[in-house]
């Protein structure tokens, strides 16, 4: 969902004492220099509150106003699409650790209704950084290398976030389950005995209905660059903590463009609701068992917001393939993956048969 590019977007915020980039300060409200210490707190919007946005009107007719221009630049190895701090013209990828050169695109994008601010610091990532890899026996030195030196990058992850109000008309089948009582041969010191016992059987019926619900902020990330089930592991997020969007928490950060667009992000959106609405079809049915042969959904009412999500992420690549590790910037989640030293496993192995031998050794020597 983009329209032809008019105007180019690009804040920095300078310090009046030195004139250097000022950079927000993870768990304040406020921005601050890092070479003279200066201190901007972040004035507070007029209006305080997050906007949702009719889905149905923004589809069909994207109101240029909604639309902000972002200058990004592509990873040929992954497809991320983010934003370099001001001046740098070269770069490693934050998604995949490929080197990037600085040749920007310029699109117009949906703008950022809300934001969660980073509150894990960098230190704090970098912190938790070396904790994992602490309890990774056999990581290579070299990742040890790259948690010393804190190589780190805080990056907005874009994501939406969909309300709706739901009612699904089902079919299936009502499973109630009864017992009869069964007779049976055994042989007991050779001699046959009848016996009874209570089995189990379900009776099926028919069943339908309709089931209601509403869906408030259904998380769809709007990403590729990150693989599904780490950047999943990193929820839940304290999405009621979202606050309108100020280009003042970008600063010092990175921020990636979104790829899934708004209507295919709906589409996602629905097979997590759908999920959940089976559940309650599966409620509504009743009874010891449930099938479900039809659901038809319709959804009303659809808003939604276009976020960002604060991500502390190393990525690297070790013999050609890329390893991760990410920090939900907002609780401290960890999520990772490290590659395996051989030589270290290796040595181990070989350490165990030298104590296996020994023991052996020592044992026949006793007798």
């Amino acid at each position: 969902m983009e329209a032809p590019s008019q105007q180019q977007t690009h804040r920095q915020f300078p310090c009046k004492n030195c004139g250097a980039n000022l950079q927000f300060a993870p768990g304040t409200r406020s921005l601050v220099c890092p070479y003279c210490g200066t201190t901007n707190e972040i004035a507070a919007p007029s209006d305080a509150r997050v906007e949702e946005i009719d889905f149905a009107q923004t589809v069909n007719n994207l109101a240029p106003e909604e639309l902000v221009e972002t200058l990004a630049v592509r990873c040929n190895t992954c497809g991320a699409e983010t934003t370099l701090k001001p001046n740098v013209t070269a770069a490693r990828c934050p998604f995949c650790g490929s080197a990037i050169v600085a040749q920007a695109m310029s699109r117009r994008l949906i703008k950022p209704k809300a934001v969660l601010p980073f509150h894990i610091t960098h230190d704090q990532a970098g912190q938790l950084f070396k904790d994992w890899i602490a309890s990774r026996w056999f990581a290579p030195n070299e990742l040890k290398k790259r948690a010393e030196r804190s190589d780190i990058n805080g990056v907005y992850m874009p994501c939406w976030t969909y309300d709706s109000d739901t009612t699904t008309r089902y079919t299936g089948q009502r499973g109630d389950d009864y017992y009869v009582t069964e007779s049976y041969t055994v042989r007991i010191n050779g001699r046959s005995e009848r016996r009874t016992r209570q089995v189990r059987k379900t009776r099926w019926s028919y069943a339908s209905g309709t089931v209601f619900e509403h869906f408030d902020d259904v998380l769809v990330l709007a990403s590729h660059s990150l693989p599904k089930g780490y950047a999943e592991a990193l929820e839940p997020w304290d999405l009621k903590n979202l606050v309108p969007y100020q280009d003042e928490y970008l600063s010092g950060f990175q921020a990636e463009s979104y790829q899934l667009d708004l209507p295919q992000g709906f589409e996602v959106a629905k097979t997590i609701m759908a999920d959940h609405i089976a559940g309650l079809v599966r409620m509504d049915i009743g009874g010891d068992h449930q099938r479900i042969d039809s659901m038809d959904t319709r959804y009303a009412g659809v808003t939604f917001k276009h976020t960002l999500l604060p991500v502390w992420i190393s990525a690297y690549r070790f013999h050609d393939k890329t390893f991760r590790f990410l920090v939900n910037a907002r609780t401290g989640e960890v999520q990772g993956e490290r590659p395996y030293s051989w030589i270290k496993i290796t040595l181990l192995v070989v350490t165990i048969l030298i104590v296996i031998l020994l023991i052996v050794s020592m044992q026949g020597q006793m007798r």
